[in-house]
């Protein structure tokens, strides 16, 4: 049957349309890309047009400005690589779409950035440098000139790999690098690299504990139990209380630290209190929320669904109080150092350049975060409610318990490793149940048939336990990203403090 020509005409109108599609597809990818830049020069020229109508245009002028700018691609780097742990998991468990996150996390990220971010700043992270050594002021301004854009770039490099590294690392290398052609290599504190290096094993290796842990911890106590919903109503509401107490604990200490820090004893009563209080508010809820629900795993996974959500709002809350030091710290202080003329390890950060940061953050976030948030959701395993909610409360409790020890360790490393350890986690167990499983197959039909079926039943038993749940190659690419932050950055900065050092004497 011949086709009419009002079905070859839909036909060439259907291919023309597809076309087009096609075309502004590649056109809004082309603007994405182009935002960055753009966003950089208009942000570098209305910042150069406010200095230069305020104080007047010299090297200082400059020197501000382009910090500003630089301080500026340092957020959106942090904003495209680092936030996308916060909500990759929960993505990956389709607790949220990839719009819904990204939305939320640039609002919680601002936040935090602006409520709890603080009014000053350690511009040196970690009291890396002796920033006394320095030779001279305008020696320390290029420093942290030179950590910013080294951070900035290498940060931008790893985003482009699809490598999740340490925002914190890389900053930390860039003053290491820079301060070391500025001052030498006294000038460095080596014993505080010494324990920021050591964090790249200890990291990783407490995330994927704990991350193990809790994921066997639910597989055994709820997921394998016969009454699911009745080990679901006991268990989940002491899960829920632990992740407030743990949250609350992370916000303490690592987003409020500038407006609030209370003793040890207080600190305790408190979670002892929040404890309490959020297990009594719970049972009940999650008592009536499951009342409905089949006695299934797909059910038991509905109740972590909400506890989810909150939970990646607050990690990206905690994040933006906590990492917009990486943005403007270097920023603050050379803002202070070229006011004031002299040297200071800390300074009152403008509350403009807090907005900078956090816009900048958000921006980064929003034009790029979905590549990192599929790696990190959808490509390394298979998230559900449940595996991410482990992974989000591993994270914060290994936070807590390193910082409980005084060990400097990576929030990106923690929750990379937390998110590997439930991965491998479920891989052993669910290898260790179909292998019981088997074996106990395989000696039935031994005893019945003879041999041959027992020999077809144990190569089954070889393809279960070589099944992989966890993609391994995307270990390497992020172990040795993790590795060479900080010397690479180093060495970056290194040569850019020499190129600029040249360029400010020429000047």
């Amino acid at each position: 049957m011949s086709e009419s020509p009002r079905q070859f005409e839909k036909q060439a109108i259907d291919k023309d349309l597809s076309k087009i599609g096609r075309l502004e597809d590649a056109g809004r990818s082309q603007i994405r890309r182009l935002a960055v830049p753009s966003l950089g020069v208009l942000a570098g020229l209305v910042c150069m047009l406010i200095i230069a109508l305020t104080t007047g245009w010299n090297l200082e002028s400059a020197l501000v400005a382009t910090a500003i700018l630089l301080g500026l691609y340092m957020g959106l780097s942090i904003g495209a690589n680092d936030v996308a742990n916060n909500v990759g998991p929960a993505v990956g468990a389709q607790a949220m779409t990839m719009t819904t996150a990204l939305l939320m996390a640039a609002t919680f990220e601002i936040s935090g950035a602006l409520i709890a971010g603080g009014e000053v700043v350690e511009t040196i992270r970690g009291d890396i440098i002796n920033a006394e050594l320095m030779p001279s002021s305008h020696a320390l301004v290029l420093t942290m000139l030179a950590a910013l854009l080294s951070a900035a770039l290498w940060v931008h490099c790893a985003t482009y790999l699809r490598a999740p590294v340490s925002t914190t690392h890389s900053v930390i290398g860039g003053i290491l690098g820079a301060a070391i052609a500025a001052a030498g290599f006294s000038a460095v504190n080596w014993n505080i690299v010494a324990a920021v290096t050591s964090s790249w094993m200890v990291s990783p290796l407490l995330g994927g504990l704990v991350g193990a842990l809790l994921q066997l911890l639910v597989m055994d106590r709820i997921l394998e139990r016969q009454n699911k919903i009745a080990a679901a109503r006991f268990w989940v509401p002491l899960l829920l209380a632990i992740m407030a107490c743990a949250f609350i604990n992370y916000l303490i200490l690592k987003g409020f630290t500038h407006l609030w820090q209370p003793q040890p004893g207080t600190l305790t009563l408190t979670t002892v209190l929040l404890f309490a209080g959020t297990y009594a508010l719970c049972r009940p809820l999650i008592h009536f929320q499951s009342k409905p629900l089949e006695n299934s795993k797909r059910s038991v996974r509905q109740l972590f669904r909400f506890p989810l959500l909150v939970a990646a709002a607050l990690l990206s809350f905690a994040h933006g109080a906590n990492d917009i030091a990486n943005a403007i710290g270097p920023v603050a202080a050379i803002l202070e150092t070229v006011q004031t003329g002299r040297i200071s390890t800390t300074s009152t950060v403008p509350f403009w350049v807090l907005v900078l940061g956090a816009l900048g953050i958000s921006s980064g976030l929003l034009l790029f975060g979905r590549r990192l948030v599929r790696l990190v959701g959808h490509e390394i395993t298979r998230m559900n409610p449940i595996r991410a909610f482990c992974i989000a409360l591993a994270a914060t409790s290994t936070v807590l318990l390193a910082s409980t020890l005084g060990l400097p360790v990576s929030t990106t490393h923690i929750t990379i490793g937390a998110l590997f350890g439930v991965g491998f986690a479920r891989e052993f167990r669910t290898a260790f149940q179909r292998g019981s499983r088997l074996k106990s197959k395989s000696l039935q039909s031994k005893t019945a048939n003879g041999t041959a079926s027992g020999t077809a039943d144990k190569f089954q038993l070889q393809a279960y336990q070589r099944r992989k749940l966890v993609r391994r190659s995307h270990i390497l690419t992020i172990s040795t990203a993790w590795v060479i932050t900080v010397p690479l950055t180093a060495l970056l900065s290194a040569f850019i403090f020499a190129v600029l050092s040249a360029l400010s004497i020429s000047v």
